[in-house]
């Protein structure tokens, strides 16, 4: 039985040894060390042994037992690595191929001149307020002295939803809710989406975003309203751009102005982006009307300010000079990667 087990000793060795794939290996474990192995059947014949032989045939029993298992265990680990290796060789990378082009995103123009904005406007001390999108009459007509049946609301066309409910014409309905919610002094802007029922073409669109400023404190005068849409105008058109304030009529403010900046494009002389006329009309603003301090809750007798509104999809189009606003919103890569 000693001779046996030294025999299959021998001959499992020699077996993993030459043992290529791990799958054989695994045979081979079960054919020596299975329950119906090879060594595991001469372990079932100790009992016949005398009781002398037992401890010593025992003994190499199990020395056989574990070289085959530790010789197993090795042939395994080696197999294992080449394995990896192979592995690592097939998948190696070839660094010296050029690298496959990252698509990297860009900021919207839109954005941009948001952005651009905000950051003008948190500097000189304003906050940022926001409102809904849906509104009612009463914040989006009435309290901006715009009663039923006023002229002026022919030039807004309106999106009615239910009953007094409405998509606001104009971001000035977060005006009128901040002068509610807090007394003077106020400074703030906002930005957002205004809807109109208007044909989409190259100018016009029936969803634009609008910015729109409101400054309420004792002693606001027209010239504090210049200095800082002056300041605007070369944050986003450039110091050289000439400015002009036109006479005009906002039921909301009194005195109403619009504001021009010259042409950037015939530097003034005159082409079809200005219509020929040198200007380009940019916003419009004012001093807000007694009545609508009033209606607000804020004594018109000791406070005054002013207010401004600017189309925002047009500023873009002036600044980076777009001729259809309807590339703003195509969604053509070719357009956006010039940004």
């Amino acid at each position: 039985m000693e001779k046996k087990l030294k025999d299959l000793d021998k001959e499992a060795l020699e077996k993993i040894k030459k043992s290529n794939d791990i799958e054989r290996l695994e045979k081979l474990q079960v054919e020596f060390l299975g329950k119906n192995g090879k060594v595991t059947a001469v372990l079932r014949g100790m009992g016949k042994l005398s009781p002398e032989k037992r401890p010593v045939v025992g003994k190499l029993a199990n020395e056989v037992k574990e070289n085959i298992e530790g010789e197993l265990k090795t042939r395994l680990n080696e197999l294992k690595k080449e394995e990896e290796k192979e592995r690592l060789k097939k998948e190696t990378i070839d660094i010296t191929l050029p690298g496959a082009e990252v698509s990297r995103g860009r900021l919207h123009p839109m954005q941009l001149i948001i952005g651009q904005l905000e950051d003008l406007f948190l500097r000189m001390g304003f906050s940022i307020e926001e409102g809904p999108d849906v509104e009612t009459d009463y914040y989006n007509f009435e309290a901006l002295n715009i009663p039923k049946n006023h002229p002026a609301r022919d030039m807004q066309d309106t999106f009615y939803v239910e009953g007094d409910f409405l998509l606001r014409t104009h971001t000035s309905p977060v005006q009128i809710r901040t002068m509610e919610k807090q007394g003077p002094p106020i400074r703030i802007i906002t930005v957002g989406k205004c809807y109109r029922v208007d044909e989409l073409d190259a100018t016009h669109s029936p969803v634009f975003h609008q910015l729109e400023g409101l400054v309420i404190d004792r002693g606001i005068s027209f010239s504090h309203l210049k200095g800082v849409l002056i300041e605007v105008t070369r944050e986003i058109f450039g110091e050289e751009r000439e400015v002009r304030f036109r006479p005009s009529y906002f039921p909301f403010t009194e005195p109403s102005a619009e504001v021009d900046v010259s042409c950037f494009k015939c530097q003034g002389e005159g082409c079809p982006l200005c219509s020929r006329t040198g200007w380009l009309e940019i916003l419009g603003a004012g001093m807000v009307n007694p009545r609508v301090l009033e209606m607000s809750g804020i004594d018109s007798e000791k406070y005054t300010g002013f207010a401004f509104g600017m189309g925002l999809d047009r500023m873009a189009m002036y600044k980076y000079e777009i001729e259809d606003i309807r590339h703003l919103w195509d969604n053509d890569l070719r357009f956006l990667k010039q940004f």
